[in-house]
């Protein structure tokens, strides 16, 4: 009963009605969620794979994009994992989110470019943007990561453990476990050291 009450001066009257019907929205259609807010978008839900406590806000839209049935899902979510308002998620070959992810709002992770850029069998500029060839490259965002608000993740990126990535970062490159990145594109500015038992630059001090 204290639940209910702190719930509902949280949310007011309302808000706790919409809440219950988004818990029955997600147990029905989202069994090993916790809880997805509408509105929802989902694409190709059957190659996307969530696990118990998988919490959303609200116009997060996840597509996976898949030529073929495959034996695994494109887009899996480990466990317990948070994704705030307004997040986009495209995936075509592999996108993989660990346990306990911390995902802020506006945030957008691919593993996909249309056309490619670089290497041999590169776009030409008068290919319509939209006819390209689909290039992807798989995206690894192991557990414990906090993504800031408005990150984007770019395909061929492995964000390492309990990693953090601040506000507004572009990550175009791998990012080691327990490391702080920021900016655009994306560099390690700090590191945990466990012999300090503090989070130190990455010059050392």
């Amino acid at each position: 009963m204290d639940k209910i009450r702190q719930t509902l001066k949280l949310y007011g009257f309302l808000g706790f009605c919409s809440l219950i019907f988004q818990v029955i929205y997600t147990k029905i259609l989202y069994k090993n969620a916790r809880i997805v807010r509408r509105p929802f978008d989902i694409r190709g839900k059957k190659q996307i794979r969530f696990s118990r406590g998988f919490t959303t806000g609200r116009y997060c839209r996840i597509e996976a994009h898949s030529q073929m049935p495959c034996a695994e899902p494109i887009i899996e979510f480990g466990v317990n994992c948070q994704i705030n308002d307004s997040v986009h998620i495209a995936g075509a070959e592999k996108i993989f989110i660990g346990d306990d992810v911390l995902i802020a709002s506006r945030v957008f992770i691919t593993d996909l470019n249309h056309g490619s850029y670089k290497g041999p069998n590169q776009s030409h500029p008068n290919t319509i943007s939209r006819e390209r060839e689909l290039h992807t490259n798989p995206v690894y965002i192991e557990s414990n990561v906090w993504l800031g608000e408005g990150v984007v993740v770019l395909p061929g990126v492995r964000i390492g453990q309990s990693s953090i990535v601040g506000a507004n970062s572009v990550v175009t490159r791998s990012i080691p476990a327990n490391s702080i990145a920021a900016g655009n594109p994306a560099r390690v500015i700090k590191q945990f050291s466990f012999e300090r038992n503090e989070w130190v630059n990455v010059n050392g001090e």
